[in-house]
């Protein structure tokens, strides 16, 4: 694809993939959407001086119930409402880790890390011990076992992820494609969600199913198209804050390609991985009726994901402004200044 740009070593545009029409699985959102995001927002802003109007805005825009809704259609509303309110606490938590150093993360991690291992005893005085335990805790009623255990499991892992994430910003250190793509596995925040598919469908999907290579492989499928078509869309405002923790820095850094062909880099990666899901679930093995039908539930959750992120990303106004519909149209995206 050819690039739009004044000069080679100054472009003020770029042309993003289609994605939407590579992805072919059919989009749908749960009929309870507004009342659970509205609840969820109330949940998030209750209690924070910290929000100011400025910042309620940005999580209005944010648009997380929607994201939710499309993620995990046959949710049952008070599924939805955990679902939806880890979502929003999640993003919340996001925002924060962006600014935070090596130990303000560690300290998050801890207050959160034992809020869910201990919810009915651990006590702290942080907001965000009340919230993760309330969450949680609404949770654990109806989840499997191993559900819990892997939504406790995978933060743990988003949490070391994410303090190697602080580290390389400290360092202004751009990682390996390689090593960058099993960090981002982890930084995206996209494996808890995949425990929160067994839990909002009610699933308890033996361990030893929910690890056959097959369903991992769907599961990393569907973390790679949701995180990398993320590195794309969020690729705008990230330059312009100078951030560099994106996919597009990293192929760029490492292959020596312009910003254009970077682009289209990920965006051929993104779409291999749309391909690779769809060959795995149609060589998904047989445990049993009872058992085929909870993985077949789970693997359309999967495929929720993966179609709700992508129409969710132009929808939100987290990285296209006012101007998603525009730029879902055209693919054309004006880079922004960068702040100074």
């Amino acid at each position: 694809m050819t690039s739009i740009s004044s000069s080679p070593s100054a472009p003020t545009k770029i042309v993003i993939p289609d994605l939407v029409s590579h992805c072919t699985f059919d989009l749908s959102k749960n009929r309870n959407h507004k009342l659970a995001s509205r609840e969820s927002k109330k949940w998030l802003f209750n209690g924070d001086p910290n929000l100011d109007e400025g910042s309620r805005r940005a999580f209005h825009g944010l648009k997380a119930g929607q994201l939710t809704a499309m993620c995990y259609p046959k949710a049952g509303y008070p599924q939805l409402r955990v679902c939806s309110d880890f979502m929003n606490w999640l993003f919340h938590l996001d925002n924060l880790s962006d600014d935070m150093d090596i130990r303000g993360i560690k300290d998050v991690a801890n207050v959160v890390m034992n809020s869910l291992h201990h919810p009915h005893t651990y006590r702290s005085s942080t907001r965000l011990n009340r919230m993760t335990k309330d969450f949680y805790k609404r949770m654990i009623q109806t989840a499997s076992p191993g559900a819990c255990q892997r939504f406790m499991e995978t933060l743990e892992f988003f949490f070391q992820a994410v303090n190697q994430q602080a580290k390389d910003r400290a360092n202004n250190h751009i990682p390996d494609l390689e090593s960058y793509i099993a960090l981002r596995r982890d930084t995206s925040g996209c494996k808890p969600c995949w425990a929160l598919i067994e839990y909002a469908n009610n699933l308890d999907i033996p361990d030893e199913v929910m690890d056959h290579p097959i369903l991992r492989s769907l599961g990393e499928a569907t973390n790679d198209l949701v995180t990398w078509s993320n590195d794309i869309f969020s690729y705008n405002v990230e330059q312009s804050k100078g951030q560099n923790h994106n996919m597009i820095d990293v192929v760029m850094n490492e292959q020596g390609l312009d910003l254009q062909s970077a682009v289209d880099f990920v965006g051929e990666m993104c779409r291999q991985s749309i391909d690779r899901f769809v060959e795995d679930r149609n060589s998904l093995p047989s445990w049993g009726p009872k058992i085929d039908k909870d993985v077949a539930t789970y693997v359309d959750g999967l495929a929720n994901w993966i179609v709700g992120s992508l129409h969710w990303s132009f929808d939100s106004e987290r990285y296209f402004g006012l101007n998603g519909r525009e730029v879902k149209r055209t693919r054309v995206v004006t880079l922004l200044p960068k702040r100074c």
